[in-house]
């Protein structure tokens, strides 16, 4: 019966591992290990959004809202990036779903097709390729190199052939928390422009930026409006990872088209999360300043902490992550490798970068989530220094 049922499985799916996140974080609860791996904060959430979810629960419907999403989360949505970010949208370019991960879901869906090849820088999501290969497109890795991991103007040009259709950016980039250079923005909208290629922007990391540095879409740039996606995550703005509350911004055209094909994934999402999603967009910009400086003070606690410990960590300038360099701070081990020893014999689970590449890869560089209480962060310093001091005994 087991066979039978299996012969009918997608080969894309029957034989596909679990992602580097459920791995890494069903280690860590097997192992009982801090878990630095997967992204979310472990702070309690803010007070404001948990009680705007409730007011709407007791007070809003609970039945099916439109497909395309609340107009008031959408009109919020707008006016948030019309304030954070100077983006002139309206309420028909905007499509709430179920996540970012849907966003990019629906939009890779309605604009690749078989045999369309599609440009992915890497580091990149690991649902972006399986994405791109469930829509009959085929995934181009481009890789980009640490420490900087900027964007090479030659490396795009050598990826683009008559047969590319789109490519997808990532800005701030997970796992690096790098962000974009203005100069680098520039060249990829050249680059869309000339080839005619449409860009699907996966920005959910755009609130979470230091340094004092704004966000800049790829979508505001001169010739990009009609052949940009933008895609945003509530999860990521409000740091309520399970919330599953994203949004698609695009051209009026385009965005109805990719709401069409939201509606054949998950239709509508929860509507008291939107509703509360819509309040929170509209807190002034000091409630939004107070959350980053929290998230900067940690990310400044675990760079210390591993600078301490001696460890190499690279520069970042968003996101909750902070990467290290693994043979700079002694460690002649693979990412993969020491992610495994490290979950199972230190008890701290990180990720490891190469699994987010497409073949060729740095096999050095490995994820830690600094979004943790500060005596976590030094607990799983301490049991990774130690684990280090272990490996070098073995040598």
């Amino acid at each position: 019966m087991a066979r039978a049922v299996t012969r009918h499985l997608q080969p894309i799916y029957a034989g596909m591992a679990p992602t580097i996140f459920e791995y890494m974080s069903g280690l860590a609860r097997a192992h009982d290990a801090i878990n630095l791996g997967q992204g979310f904060p472990d702070e309690p959430p803010h007070p404001d959004m948990i009680a705007a979810a409730a007011r709407a629960l007791a007070e809003r419907s609970n039945q099916y809202p439109p497909a395309f999403g609340l107009p008031e989360l959408r009109d919020a949505i707008c006016r948030f990036y019309s304030r954070r970010q100077g983006l002139a949208l309206a309420r028909e370019q905007v499509i709430v779903t179920s996540g970012a991960t849907e966003a990019l879901a629906a939009a890779i869906l309605a604009l690749v097709g078989p045999g369309d090849e599609v440009i992915l820088f890497q580091p990149a999501y690991d649902s972006y390729a399986p994405m791109v290969r469930r829509a009959g497109g085929v995934p181009v890795p481009v890789a980009l190199a640490p420490p900087a991991w900027r964007h090479d103007a030659e490396r795009l040009a050598a990826a683009i052939t008559p047969r590319t259709r789109a490519l997808i950016l990532n800005d701030p980039l997970n796992p690096a928390g790098t962000v974009a250079s203005d100069a680098e923005l520039a060249m990829i909208a050249d680059a869309c422009i000339r080839h005619d290629l449409v860009a699907i922007c996966d920005e959910v990391w755009e609130d979470v930026r230091f340094d004092g540095a704004p966000h800049r879409s790829l979508l505001s740039l001169p010739g990009m409006a009609g052949r940009a996606v933008k895609v945003g995550s509530a999860g990521k703005i409000f740091g309520l990872t399970g919330w599953k509350t994203g949004w698609i911004c695009a051209a009026p055209k385009m965005a109805s088209a990719l709401g069409r094909a939201h509606q054949f994934l998950t239709f509508t999402t929860p509507p008291a999360l939107q509703w509360a999603v819509a309040e929170g967009l509209e807190r002034p910009d000091a409630w939004f300043a107070a959350q980053r400086e929290n998230w900067a003070a940690s990310r400044a606690h675990l760079r210390g902490a591993l600078a301490s410990a001696g460890f190499a960590a690279l520069p970042n300038a968003a996101t909750w992550f902070v990467c290290i360099d693994l043979a700079a701070s002694g460690i002649a081990l693979s990412d993969h490798a020491f992610g495994e020893r490290a979950v199972r014999e230190a008890r701290v689970a990180s990720i490891p970068v190469s699994a987010l590449f497409e073949g060729e890869g740095p096999r050095h560089i490995l994820r830690l989530c600094f979004a943790k209480e500060r005596a976590v962060l030094d607990e799983a310093v301490h049991r990774l220094a130690a684990f280090r001091e272990k490996l070098r005994s073995e040598s």
